[in-house]
């Protein structure tokens, strides 16, 4: 079976050093060739592969382009790599650069200047002069459009001197500016791509488009319970694949949209201007979209619903074993049954991870006095229970360039923005420089030292989505009229552990950072076999869009598609009372939410929303049992929920028809779905969710606590006991008052016993 490769979130990644050499000709060359092979027809059409009339033009900041921090370039030879991409049904015809600039006063022009390249290939020098020194300036860069491959970098190095004679390579000086409102422009034209299914998952979904995602799916018959879990199975897997990118699912039911599109099919389908082939039983097919000249549809068949969920499966397990414009499902049988927490993108929590199966040795190794930093991304499961623990054990072991001598050179920890330590950078010959050195260090046979040692990653930096930033600080050797070599590399050893198996799973639920974060409680079978998702009576496309949505975000989080994802409506709640759901509609259409009104944090008075808060006996009773309370989130507010339609509401609560089970509800409308789904792929937006209710309007994100205290997972005895006595002073206080009643009971006896044990004794002697 063919599972898709995690992404890393924070792809595409920027490095400082430049790409490797190439050849004007080699840029040509490649440039000239496009991604869309020419291929006749089987149709007898036209060969594929030729441009489409309608160009378009794209212009994307640094922000967008994957920089999304401050360009500072420093020093003699200060280098900044901008990567961009090209989708492969696309043709660049025309580019620019506009550069967005400033520079230090103290730069000499004569000697200075800020070099621009695009793959390794010059296209532009501009001068620095001392009347605009450290004024904002703006440049218009032309980009031959035959420089531009699939995959590309733009490479700004500041070339700056502040003395004729000999100056220090790292002076405070030598600084340039690269404002993050510096765009790339792009003029591109639609590519006709030949209509084969080897491509997939090209063009419905290309890997070097930054941008998110937009797929619409066409019902060419009803979105019933069935047809909808393929759907789910197909959006989960292209959710998966947009990972940070997000992925949004327009619903057409029956017109086709322009553009690529997904159309689900079956012989009774009458999808308008689209001749069907025959539909022998499961099957995959790419065709041309009669609405669109450069558009492709790829139709998902079946005689049956249960027959579309095969040919979704086996799409998504197998997409790289189809080949053709069409191609039958048969022999196909599903993978087992996916165990709890083995999602793929997730620390497993039964052995150890190796940063290896995170990242390349190329992502992790560095060179130069100005490295970038070494990212590795981490998804730990959201219930991890790291109460009263020492932290994340991290196995770190890493190779440098050894120190001459003694200096503060440090390998820094950091857990996202959080400082967790620094390693200090030893030098080779601890002694000095004698012939004879008993302390000199053995050094590998490249040259560098390595090293290993045990890094605690503190617990309340992890989150369910954490990165973990390694940083080489070399601290430069040069000097004035001292040359400065740029001969230090960094590296992290593949081998590098780090091992969650020690942690128990347990967590204070609802929470709904756990949901929007990791996809938790859903998520914790990657196959969403413990979970339903229940749909109004009659849902509606902003319905049906929002549970591909959400589907899709599952799928990011996992790794891996909806296999067995359940999808009904609110009459068989009671046939899925055994798993977590996820419920869909609004106060209108779905009627759940007028049956679990007193569950629920919001519910229904009258014409108006109202939200339901815990009251004052509610805080005592959690003070006397020892209920979780947060101060960081307001246990109380008034706060007012439009009338309109415009506002979303995620609200966590236990489930109705089974103790220690979830619910989360989705409460949107056609006006609100958009809001819901941006809060989730925004990150700035997305930390605001937490709580038990989030309320959501276009940007506007609020959270609260309120509602019941439940707790999922299962802790060891001791670590249950200690658990609930420092919850709850009452139930110490109670334990340590029998403890001593029956310290005093026992001592009672014992003095009872001796007592007629002398008496006995003193009745015989007489």
């Amino acid at each position: 079976m063919f599972t898709p490769r995690a992404r890393r979130p924070d792809a595409p990644l920027v490095r400082a050093s430049s790409l490797r050499a190439s050849t004007v000709l080699l840029a040509v060359a490649l440039a000239c060739a496009t991604s869309a092979v020419a291929q006749p027809n089987p149709a007898g059409t036209p060969a594929a592969g030729g441009a489409v009339a309608g160009a378009s033009v794209r212009e994307l900041n640094l922000t967008q382009l994957g920089i999304d921090y401050a360009v500072q370039l420093r020093g003699i030879s200060g280098t900044i790599g901008i990567p961009f991409n090209v989708r492969a049904d696309e043709l660049v015809t025309a580019a620019s650069f506009r550069l967005n600039y400033a520079y230090s006063p103290s730069l000499i022009p004569e000697l200075s200047h800020l070099k621009v390249t695009v793959n390794d290939v010059l296209v532009a020098t501009l001068p620095v002069n001392r009347a605009d020194a450290g004024k904002p300036q703006t440049a218009e860069i032309p980009i031959d459009r035959r420089l531009i491959t699939e995959f590309n970098r733009i490479n700004v190095q500041l070339v700056g001197h502040y003395t004729r004679e000999c100056e220090d390579p790292a002076h405070t000086s030598l600084w340039a500016h690269i404002d993050a409102s510096s765009a790339l422009k792009l003029t591109v034209t639609p590519l006709k791509l030949a209509n084969d299914l080897a491509k997939l998952p090209l063009p419905f979904f290309d890997r070097r488009d930054v941008q998110r995602a937009r797929i619409p799916f066409v019902f060419g018959t009803a979105a019933a319970g069935p047809v909808l879990e393929a759907a789910g199975v197909v959006s989960s897997w292209f959710g998966a694949l947009a990972d940070y990118r997000g992925a949004t699912f327009p619903v057409s039911g029956g017109e086709l949209p322009t553009g690529h599109a997904v159309v689900f099919v079956t012989p009774e389908s009458s999808v308008p201007g689209l001749a069907l082939p025959a539909i022998q039983g499961p099957g995959l097919a790419v065709v041309d979209n009669p609405r669109d000249a450069s558009g492709k549809l790829l139709l998902v068949m079946g005689r049956t619903p249960a027959d579309l969920r095969t040919a979704a499966a086996a799409l998504t397990l197998n997409s790289k074993a189809f080949a053709g414009a069409a191609a039958a499902v048969t022999a196909f049988q599903e993978p087992p049954a996916r165990k709890p927490y083995d999602s793929p993108r997730w620390v497993p929590s039964d052995r150890a991870l190796q940063l290896g199966e995170l990242a390349t040795a190329a992502d992790l190794s560095v060179t130069g006095y100005n490295p970038d930093v070494v990212r590795v991304n981490l998804q730990l499961p959201p219930d991890l229970f790291t109460w009263r623990s020492r932290g994340i054990p991290l196995d770190l072991r890493y190779r440098y360039t050894p120190r001459v001598r003694p200096d503060q050179s440090t390998l820094n920890v950091n857990v996202n923005d959080n400082f967790v330590g620094g390693l200090p950078l030893r030098s080779a010959n601890p002694a000095g420089d004698r012939w004879w050195n008993p302390l000199a260090v053995k050094l590998m046979p490249d040259g560098t030292l390595a090293e290993r040692k045990e890094v605690i990653l503190p617990p309340l930096a992890m989150g369910p989505r954490s990165q973990l930033r390694l940083h080489y600080y070399f601290e430069p050797v040069g000097g004035r009229c001292v040359p400065q070599l740029d001969n230090v590399r960094g590296a992290i050893d593949p081998t590098s552990t780090i091992d969650v198996s020690g942690f128990p799973h347990f967590i204070a639920m609802p929470e709904l950072a756990a949901y929007a974060n990791g996809g938790f409680p859903f998520s914790r079978m990657a196959d969403l076999s413990e979970t339903a998702v229940i749909l109004p009576p009659q849902p509606d496309s902003a319905d049906t869009e929002t549970y591909l949505g959400l589907l899709g975000q599952i799928g990011r989080s996992t790794g891996y598609p909806a296999l067995r994802v359940k999808v009904g409506t609110p009459s068989e709640a009671t046939q899925l009372a055994d798993k977590d759901l996820l419920v869909i509609g609004n106060l209108q259409s779905q009627p759940l939410f007028a049956q679990w009104a007193d569950k629920m944090p919001l519910k229904r008075n009258g014409t108006a929303p109202e939200i339901k808060l815990g009251s004052w006996i509610d805080t005592t009773i959690d003070f006397v049992i020892g209920a979780r309370t947060r101060e960081d989130l307001p246990g109380s507010m008034q706060i007012a929920i439009s009338g309109d339609g415009r506002d979303a509401v995620l609200a966590g609560f236990e489930s109705p028809l089974h103790a220690g089970r979830s619910v989360v509800a989705a409460i949107t409308g056609p006006d609100s779905k958009e809001a819901l789904l941006n809060t989730l792929m925004t990150p700035e937006l997305l930390k605001r969710v937490q709580g038990s209710m989030t309320i959501m309007r276009d940007t506007q994100v609020n959270s609260v606590l309120g509602g019941d205290t439940y707790y999922v997972g299962r802790l060891p005895p001791i670590a249950w006991v200690q658990w609930n006595l420092s919850r709850s002073p009452l139930m110490l206080a109670g334990l340590v008052l029998v403890l001593a009643l029956l310290g005093a009971a026992v001592s009672y006896a014992g003095l009872q016993l001796r007592a007629r044990r002398r008496l006995s004794v003193g009745k015989k002697s007489k």
